[in-house]
């Protein structure tokens, strides 16, 4: 299988189940269409006929390379993994990630939040030290051979309860040696708290920070609001400038949101570059249908000319030495992921949970509140087995939607929360949500080939450290 698209003057082939990509001019753009669908000898006669400027020598010698990429298997490769995928209920599925919701509560009153303004459709609530403490604990005893954990402060509003935050760091730090393990922490964060001793705790214990802008004043101000109805840019802006100055302008990035009031969120995306703001994302707002803050059919269109207007501005202000990264065009085509990855996803429900301040487990932060997804608590463990299992089988090849498209191994198969909420399972399909990824994923490649080409690309690949699931259980893909 294989995907063919053209964007800003690239004729782009990708071969789906290798990952190649091929990056080729125009007669050789249209002949991988014909070979796809005719004979050789008919894909050289409709060449000619295309194009007459074009002898038969040259369109020979064009099928002769199109059939050797196919003879390596970079070109109309076969799906190998389909047949002989690993056993998912029996994957190795120990816990390395956990979302700790300290907070269900928040000093902003966003009025698209998800969360109810934080208390996740239940009762304000604050995590106790004790609580956090087990679900450190519980993730400790259940990683197996994970030597890297991650853990994200998250909310609500995780700065509320700051204090239960800086012991919780400090325990963690006093059994990582011990324990054999390596935390990494990442605090997500509005802004309004932040002060100068939050800035020196994040800078010393924090892999990442996650600060929410949603842009522009008069956009971000529109949807997050305090209590009072006043907006918080003008608030939280400085103190993020701050922060990021301090940090060296690493370990962060801006996440925004993009609602049916921004379509043209790519005005957003450039306003906060030009703030000085260099690690950007924007997501599309998660709402139920209806809502004036969802976006609509309508709103696509325009959502989808948007991300090709942000990856020219972003290659044309490279070229200019102002580069900014989106996260969504973070694609390295040449080091990862592994297939394990591409085939299980993100690991909710398996390897990844939500903690809530009372400690109970969900798969992820969007199910919380849900009681038919609460698998269990820090205490008990993973008492919902069936869900579990469930959620192992949430895969690329558990969707027969995601069968013939082109993009499933950039996607794993899409995010479990966004297909229940828009199909009722976990195994359904976000087909809103496919149309941007699809779109992002051919925005992501262009810019990659654009960089190769320019001798712009300079970012090295990340190895995994060998931490993940596959590396860890050799057996996965016997």
């Amino acid at each position: 299988m294989i995907h063919r698209y053209e964007l800003n003057g690239y004729h782009i082939v990708l071969d789906v189940c290798s990952g190649s990509v091929h990056v080729v001019d125009e007669v050789a753009y249209a002949m991988i269409g014909l070979y796809e669908n005719h004979s050789p000898e008919e894909t050289v006669a409709l060449a000619l006929a295309q194009f007459p400027e074009l002898t038969e020598e040259e369109a020979r010698e064009c099928l002769s390379d199109i059939e050797g990429l196919k003879e390596e298997g970079t070109l109309f490769s076969e799906d190998e993994y389909r047949d002989r995928a690993f056993d998912f209920k029996a994957r190795y599925t120990n816990v390395k990630a956990l979302c700790l919701h300290v907070a269900h509560t928040c000093n902003l009153n966003c009025e698209y939040c998800f969360a109810a303004q934080g208390r996740f459709h239940g009762e304000e609530a604050l995590m106790s030290f004790e609580v956090g403490k087990a679900a450190l604990d519980f993730l400790v005893k259940n990683s197996g051979r994970h030597r890297n954990l991650e853990v994200d402060f998250f909310g609500g509003e995780p700065l509320v309860n700051f204090d239960v935050v800086k012991r919780l760091v400090a325990y963690a730090r006093s059994i990582e040696g011990e324990a054999g393990k390596n935390f990494r922490f990442t605090l997500t964060t509005n802004g309004v708290n932040i002060d100068d001793d939050v800035i020196e705790f994040a800078n010393r214990e924090c892999h990442n920070v996650v600060l929410s802008l949603d842009g522009r004043r008069e956009i971000h101000d529109a949807s997050r609001k305090d209590y009072a109805g006043h907006g918080s840019y003008d608030r939280i802006v400085p103190k993020f400038k701050k922060l990021v100055e301090s940090r060296g302008g690493q370990g962060y990035y801006m996440r925004g949101t993009f609602t049916h009031r921004n379509p043209d969120f790519t005005k957003d995306v450039f306003h906060m570059a030009d703030l000085g703001f260099t690690e950007l994302s924007m997501e599309p707002v998660v709402s139920p249908p209806g809502t004036p803050w969802a976006l609509t059919e309508e709103d696509k269109p325009v959502i989808l000319e948007q991300y090709e207007i942000l990856a020219k501005e972003m290659l044309k202000r490279r070229r200019e030495g102002r580069p900014f990264t989106f996260y969504h065009y973070m694609l390295d085509l040449n080091h990862g992921p592994c297939i394990y990855k591409r085939i299980a996803g993100c690991g909710s429900g398996t390897e990844y949970f939500a903690v809530t301040p009372s400690g109970d487990l969900y798969p992820c932060h969007q199910f919380v509140g849900d009681e038919r997804y609460r698998m269990g608590n820090v205490w008990d463990g993973i008492v919902n087995t069936d869900l579990r299992d469930e959620f192992k089988l949430c895969n690329v090849y558990a969707r027969p939607e995601c069968a013939d498209c082109w993009a499933r191994f950039y996607c794993s198969g899409g995010c479990a929360a966004n297909a229940m909420h828009a199909t009722g399972s976990i195994r359904g399909v976000y087909e809103y949500g496919c149309d941007l990824f699809r779109k992002r994923i051919e925005c992501a490649i262009m810019l990659k080939a654009a960089e190769a080409e320019e001798g712009l690309d300079d970012e090295a690949g990340e190895d995994c450290g060998g931490d993940c699931a596959a590396c860890l259980d050799e057996a996965n893909l016997s």
